[in-house]
């Protein structure tokens, strides 16, 4: 699993169920260091804002033999919640293999792969799931089939019906709808970088026309590289993107400083920077997993939250200062520099953060 995100930043599970014979098969490909600590993950953006963040950071430095051992002896704990069960009872499930990459780039999530299996009873084709509470979203999909499972289980749920046969895929307009709050979340709260660029453009000027400019070059750069991206046609490492997305939220601000104009020039600038953010959305998806038999309605409907997400935020800063002060005298020298120098201030760090540190 590709996880170019930060190490602290909460990143969904990612669950594969699949039948062969009588034998049920799970497999989680996980941020095991987080659930060993005993992080609550429900509706955690950071583990940094976790009173056992000091533990997580502990855990990602272990190295694979050690970190699996750690795994395997507090699975007990860890699984307390997990079940498949059919209409004669939960199936016990045991650990076949965990396995732990190395610990590499220690800015980056590591993930870990565990994988369960148990004995199905004679003639069951469908079984209940659940998802234990504290263990945040799970992408569950089953597969081996035709048509199979795929959906989100957050922490606490439980579904009543998984068909192992097959035929539970979404349909392509449940697919777009399901995706939609996927791509909201990423831009409030989650997705502060973006945040921040949006911002950016909402800060250069009072007028409503250069940033209807802006938003469009922006929007219609991050559809392109989303799309290549989600599909698997581009693949620009984590490494690269992150310290340019934050290069590009600087570069923005510092322009707002000394800039009180659209130069022609910015909507090609900002569409350049969107290529570069429509990477991040893209990796994202990615740790989300698509539907494979719906690949394009649940790429529309992530990129259509995303919209609504960047709208929202417009809103938001439209609301609160520009609404009542843009027409004021002072409103270049009160608000947009000083709000530009902070996000600049923000964007460089975050550069330098992720390129050096």
């Amino acid at each position: 699993m590709a996880l170019p995100a930060t190490a602290h930043e909460v990143l969904p599970t990612v669950g594969l169920m699949s039948r062969n014979g009588d034998t049920l098969r799970l497999e989680l490909r996980l941020n095991a260091e987080a659930l060993v600590a005993g992080i609550d993950l429900d509706g955690l953006m950071d583990t940094n804002t976790s009173d056992r963040s000091a533990e997580y950071d502990t855990l990602r430095l272990l190295e694979p033999d050690a970190l699996a051992a750690r795994i395997t002896q507090d699975w007990p704990r860890i699984s307390d919640g997990l079940a498949i069960g059919t209409d004669t009872g939960d199936i016990p499930l045991s650990i076949e293999a965990v396995e732990v990459t190395e610990v590499g780039d220690p800015e980056l999530a590591r993930a870990s792969r565990v994988i369960l299996e148990g004995a199905l009873p004679a003639g069951a084709d469908t079984v209940s799931f659940a998802w234990p509470e504290g263990h945040g979203t799970l992408a569950l999909r089953v597969t081996g089939v035709e048509n199979g499972f795929a959906d989100y289980v957050e922490g606490g749920e439980r579904i009543a019906a998984i068909a192992l046969t097959g035929g539970d895929a979404q349909s392509g307009w449940q697919a777009f709808a399901s995706y939609i709050p996927v791509g909201f979340d990423h831009i409030l709260p989650k997705g502060l970088d973006h945040i921040l660029f949006v911002l950016g453009l909402f800060f250069l000027s009072p007028a409503v026309r250069p940033l209807l400019w802006q938003v469009s070059a922006f929007t219609l750069a991050h559809t392109v590289t989303l799309a290549l991206g989600a599909l698997g046609w581009v693949n620009v490492p984590g490494s690269i993107v992150e310290p340019l997305i934050a290069a590009s939220i600087a570069f923005i601000a510092i322009e707002n400083i000394f800039s009180t104009n659209l130069h022609r020039w910015r909507p090609v600038v900002v569409f350049a920077f969107g290529l570069l953010h429509g990477l991040g959305f893209a990796s994202v998806l990615q740790d989300f997993g698509l539907p494979q038999d719906q690949l394009i309605p649940a790429l529309l409907g992530f990129n259509l939250g995303v919209e609504f997400g960047q709208l929202t935020v417009i809103a938001l800063a439209f609301l609160a200062v520009g609404a009542w002060f843009r027409h004021k005298s002072w409103y270049r020298a009160a608000i947009s520099i000083p709000a530009s120098v902070l996000i600049a201030c923000v964007g460089l760090y975050w550069a330098v953060e992720r390129t050096f540190l």
